[in-house]
């Protein structure tokens, strides 16, 4: 058994809130590592939360001016030398399948480090990762350290239903982001990987706090509930449909934008029911994709949905955005969504789709002189390479 996998297996065996401490042991043993220091990225993607042990002074990072930030906005690794202590420093990014969690930096008391090193610490900080996933089933000590202030009962629920913030497969990119990350309400976004498809919903519950929340949470989990028994697109829109409605009588309804992307083909089937919007940036040009908007979800009785077909092409990033993000209104009094949306997606075309959404609401909240925002804003980046002809 190599180095890397005798760390890995001490990660697997270790309690859920001991992993850093058996990280460190097994660096300490495997590589001779002086220390291990773990940074996760808070719910609003701007710091870096140092994990600590009891005792432990912490220190956040900036996500946007730190060695450690570049690191996990990179998802490269990069070694950083001091000659006058002899130590140099391995920063690594913690991640599980495209979703950056964090990164993990390992000091060791060498000079140049050889290729094989820095791959077998990389192969370890994947390993973290995956664990850290598991581990937070069964521990709350890693969602409790990403938080820089305190999460509405709202926005605890919406985070807690979220499949992830970023997925990767050789076929396609996703990313996603929620603001205000630590007190949205109705915005969401869900997605299930399959082997030929891949499947995509944004949801917008109507009205505040921790109703808009419970609103958002019946209908993500009715949408699940019927794709897993196997029904068709329209037939999961309808099921939700019934749920809400049997559960508010019509006083209460969301809206939906659903999709079931073919692998193979990269044809497109959707539903459109109500607000959320796509754009697509295909070769330097920006469209938004017309819809059919049909009744949002619990408006009416047994409302029958239709499908929509349409395709997409090898290099196409699709851009979703809920209404808190097309609709706000500059000092000029102009939607976000006129003009500036369509350059700001433009901006992204050379950023990784984990790091689109961040951008586009950045450029939301500088369209905006940095105002607080008073709707939920939800943006989510499909890049869809496709897949290869199989024999």
């Amino acid at each position: 058994m190599n180095r890397s996998e005798t760390v890995a297996r001490a990660l697997r065996g270790a309690a859920p809130h001991g992993l850093l401490t058996v990280l460190r042991e097994a660096l300490a043993e495997e590589y001779g590592a002086a220390s291990a220091e773990l940074f996760l990225a808070d719910y609003g993607l701007k710091a870096l939360c140092h994990v600590s042990e009891p005792g432990e002074c912490t220190e956040d990072l900036s996500v946007f001016n730190s060695v450690v930030g570049r690191v996990f906005g990179s998802q490269v690794s990069f070694v950083e030398s001091d000659p006058e202590s002899a130590v140099t420093a391995v920063h690594l990014p913690v991640s599980a399948r495209g979703d950056r969690l964090g990164v993990l930096t390992v000091e060791l008391k060498e000079g140049d480090l050889p290729k094989e090193l820095i791959d077998d610490l990389a192969h370890a900080a994947n390993a973290l990762g995956h664990e850290i996933l598991v581990a937070e089933r069964d521990t709350d000590l890693y969602r409790s350290v990403r938080r820089r202030d305190r999460l509405t009962l709202a926005a605890e629920i919406q985070w807690d239903l979220l499949p992830g913030r970023a997925y990767e497969c050789p076929e396609y990119s996703l990313g996603a982001q929620l603001e205000p990350a630590y007190a949205v309400r109705g915005d969401n976004f869900d997605w299930s990987a399959e082997p030929d498809r891949l499947n995509l919903s944004i949801t917008n519950g109507m009205g505040e706090g921790i109703n808009a929340s419970l609103l958002s949470n019946l209908a993500v989990n009715a949408l699940r509930n019927a794709r897993r028994g196997g029904l068709s697109l329209a037939d999961q829109v309808a099921l939700a449909d019934k749920a809400v409605y049997a559960q508010h009588q019509g006083e209460c309804y969301l809206d939906v934008l659903s999709l079931g992307l073919d692998l193979d083909t990269g044809a497109v089937e959707a539903v459109d029911a109500g607000s959320p919007r796509l754009y697509v940036l295909r070769e330097d040009q920006v469209s938004l994709v017309p819809f059919e908007a049909q009744l949002p979800l619990g408006m009416a009785e047994d409302t029958v949905y239709t499908v929509q077909s349409f395709g997409v092409e090898p290099g196409d990033r699709l851009v979703f955005v809920s209404d808190g993000v097309f609709d706000a209104r500059g000092n000029s009094g102009e939607a976000f969504g006129d003009r500036a949306l369509a350059r700001a997606v433009l901006a992204t075309r050379l950023l990784s789709a984990a790091s689109v959404p961040q951008e586009v609401l950045r450029h939301l909240s500088t369209y905006q002189d940095g105002r607080e925002a008073t709707d939920d804003a939800l943006v989510v980046c499909l890049d869809w390479r496709g897949r290869k002809h199989r024999e």
